[in-house]
């Protein structure tokens, strides 16, 4: 197992990573006296596989265990399963110290951690990542939050997780199709920070996409590592460091928002904004043709879409108009200088966007 300190002003905790080291998370727990109660929040295919065990495993630590189960799929990141949930979760609470655990992908992690943050305004909670794109991405940094139909995450809070715990042999549940929604995050830390790290992706595609385990717990201590260092950098957004994880998301949220989160995944609609921000980057002269080159066909190995379709161009503009990430009126990208490094830039002409997502489709 290896383990990943963050280092925060009041929210120290750690990652840890390793294969078969779920049947030890209650031994962990322990150590952190979260309580004796754990609310865990999961969808019904993570319960099935890995339910038992990490039950087991709590009760070895004399920790109950309280299964609240939500459909997969960005759709419960809404307003009326975030308070479905949480009632839920008020009338077993009487009389327990509770904690919660968020046992599954993005989704489960993000509506956990807001309901964490604001039950009772805030009660612990750890985050157990299920699937590549959690353990290398959304567990960590503490951004929760649910959906509104205008736009991802509008309803949110920064609220860090007491431990991160990332066993990479649960990823072997997982369809193809998740893995390679998980590999798009990973494309991402390589071209804004490390670019060892997508030459690392570059070399190892195919044995990622097998699920080698060797292969995978190395992505994902280096992706968690990277996102761990921005993080202590900058916990809350509040000096820019934070904004170049959003390379690729700001086109990739407004894909899924105006495709009302039906027909692609996060991770897809990632890659998709990811291949919109090298174009606009190009375009305006900040990276050269053949790092574009490299990264769209990095993309393309690792099985992402080339093209948008199923949505309009219009959609798609209309959504980003509300993207957190601009400053009231002034657009505001994450955008690649070359290989392992981005920067921000505000204020580029609405039609030069619109011509680099029109290309992609």
């Amino acid at each position: 197992m290896s383990t990943i300190d963050i280092q925060l002003p009041e929210n120290n905790h750690q990652i840890h990573i390793g294969a078969q080291i779920l049947d030890s998370l209650g031994e962990k727990l322990t150590s952190l006296s979260l309580g004796q109660d754990a609310v865990v929040i999961t969808n019904p295919i993570i319960r099935r596989y890995h339910g038992q065990r990490l039950a087991l495993g709590l009760a070895k630590a004399k920790i109950s265990v309280k299964f609240i189960e939500i459909l997969s799929g960005e759709r419960s990141k809404s307003a009326r399963c975030a308070f479905k949930v949480v009632e839920e979760i008020a009338h077993y609470s009487v009389g327990r110290k509770i904690f919660i655990v968020a046992f599954g992908g993005g989704v489960v992690g993000d509506l956990a951690g807001f309901l964490a943050a604001t039950y009772k305004r805030g009660i612990p909670y750890i985050q157990v990542p299920t699937t590549l794109l959690a353990q290398i991405d959304s567990a960590i940094g503490g951004k929760v939050g649910i959906d509104l139909p205008v736009g991802k995450n509008l309803v949110g809070a920064f609220y860090q997780p007491r431990l991160i715990y990332s066993d990479v042999a649960m990823l072997s549940t997982l369809t193809l199709r998740q893995v390679r929604n998980g590999l798009a995050e990973a494309v991402k830390y390589g071209v804004i920070a490390d670019h060892h790290v997508f030459s690392f992706l570059e070399t190892q595609i195919e044995k990622l996409l097998k699920l080698e385990p060797k292969a995978l717990t190395e992505l994902v201590s280096q992706c968690s590592m990277i996102k761990a260092q921005v993080i202590m950098q900058d916990e809350k957004e509040q000096k820019g460091t934070r904004t170049i994880l959003n390379f690729g998301h700001t086109v990739g949220h407004a894909i899924e928002a105006a495709n009302q989160y039906r027909n692609y995944h996060h991770g897809e609609a990632v890659a998709l904004g990811m291949r919109a921000a090298a174009e606009i980057s190009h375009r305006m002269k900040l990276l050269d043709k053949a790092s574009q080159q490299r990264i769209n066909a990095l993309i393309s190995a690792a099985g992402l879409p080339e093209k948008i379709e199923k949505v309009s161009l219009n959609a798609i503009l209309k959504h980003m108009a509300h993207d957190k990430k601009f400053e009231a009126t002034t657009n505001r990208f994450v955008l690649a200088t070359r290989i392992g490094s981005v920067k921000v830039v505000k204020g580029i002409h609405p039609k030069l966007i619109a011509g680099a997502i029109r290309s992609l489709m």
